[in-house]
């Protein structure tokens, strides 16, 4: 789905087929356990943190307190001028430590991958799950609320970026999606302040370039982003329309593997950008088979010269650790975005949703163990005498690309 608001010179908006991104908060987390130990509490101005007269600050204050204008990090002394009748508990962090642990893992028993980034919020990838984003969330929420007794606001989209504001704008208890194709529209009316990255100061810098809402920042082209806010004002203007690279990582197992290069011009030969996508396969098949894991889900990623970057991915029949099974994948996928002539700045190709090699061949089929005998021969002298030990015909006459990331 082509987004209306999304053409011009930034080009496409990073959408990866099928990517599904939930990210939720625990709503007033300490001040909720809190509550939840002490139902007197609700509906009661109070705060969990330190004393005024040892200079503490606020940890969490609950949405009464709020409405004061008490938040975190506050002063104490100061969140007891705008609220002269705050009630102010001591923090009990093991207990708030207990809590997160058993939402956590609740939550990871029902997504593949969850990547927890603060002790009352994480991202959840269920791009593969057969139920709605929506669903996904929905149950889950209600979940934290009957068996933890803990209120928790969502977020639903196709990237971390524009789940994580979804979650800020449903707040609190609330569950916001954004439809794959929405992300820019979505975020066009909200104050620039919401983006990551923006604090008070580049808030004021925005601002003095009539720079309030993030459809304002969007609205500058890639030259004016930079010509004016630096090389961090691409990063910036590209984050306005939606577009979010980053993948949601579990902190535990590895759920992907990458290797990526950046060319040191902008390359347009269509048999250098094949041998590209070969050589970068067969880096990401050699450490799948060093891990003893292989992988069923593809992915490429794709830089043009003016820094716009899109990734695709596709599901495969089955796990694969495979050299010519990931580079057919992938130059199925790259072939399927790039028109001859068109120059490339950066290649990179993945495999993701890992595991153990699974063969679903039948027991007359044993060509798979010749080329594993292979590939097991090609990396044993790459290990011992280096990358370029072992080249492919086509390659001889050329220098390799430089990868970057192994």
């Amino acid at each position: 789905m082509e987004c209306a608001n999304c053409s011009g010179e930034w080009g496409h908006v990073n959408r990866v087929s099928q990517r599904t991104v939930l990210h939720f908060d625990l709503d007033a987390f300490f001040c909720s356990v809190e509550e939840r130990i002490d139902p007197a509490l609700r509906g009661r101005a109070f705060v969990v943190g330190g004393r005024a007269e040892s200079r503490g600050v606020v940890s969490s204050a609950s949405y009464a307190a709020r409405k004061f204008g008490v938040r975190s990090a506050l002063p104490m002394v100061q969140a007891l001028r705008l609220c002269p009748d705050l009630l102010v508990l001591p923090g009990r962090h093991r207990l708030y430590g207990e809590s997160s642990d058993e939402i956590m893992q609740f939550v990871r028993e029902a997504a593949p991958v969850v990547e927890q980034i603060s002790i009352d919020e994480a991202f959840l990838d269920i791009s593969d799950d057969p139920q709605s984003g929506q669903e996904v969330a929905a149950r889950l929420k209600t979940g934290i609320r009957s068996r933890f007794d803990l209120p928790s606001s969502w977020g639903v989209a196709t990237n971390k970026l524009v789940a994580k504001i979804a979650t800020e704008v449903g707040k609190p208890d609330g569950l916001v999606v954004v439809p794959a194709g929405e992300e820019a529209a979505f975020l066009a009316p909200l104050p620039v302040e919401m983006l990551w990255g923006v604090g008070p100061k580049t808030r004021e810098q925005l601002g003095q370039h009539g720079v309030r809402t993030i459809a304002d920042l969007a609205a500058f082209s890639p030259e004016q982003a930079r010509s004016r806010f630096g090389e961090r004002g691409l990063d910036l203007a590209s984050s306005a329309r939606g577009i979010d690279e980053r993948e949601v990582v579990s902190g535990r197992d590895p759920q992907s593997m990458s290797s990526e290069t950046t060319f040191a011009r902008d390359v347009l030969e269509a048999s250098e950008l094949r041998r590209t996508l070969r050589r970068l396969s067969e880096d990401v098949g050699a450490r799948l088979r060093q891990e003893g894991l292989a992988g069923s889900t593809v992915r490429l990623k794709i830089r043009w010269p003016d820094f716009t970057t899109l990734t695709r991915q596709r599901r495969l029949a089955s796990p694969t650790d495979l050299d010519d099974e990931i580079y057919q994948a992938s130059l199925e996928l790259f072939l399927g975005e790039w028109r001859t002539g068109r120059p490339v700045r950066l290649l990179g190709v993945g495999i993701a949703h890992l595991g153990a090699p699974l063969r679903q061949l039948s027991l007359f089929d044993r060509s798979w163990e010749r080329d594993e005998r292979l590939l097991e021969a090609i990396d044993r002298l790459r290990a011992r005498y280096g990358w370029d030990a072992v080249r492919r015909a086509d390659e001889l006459r050329h220098k390799p690309g430089r990868r970057s990331s192994r």
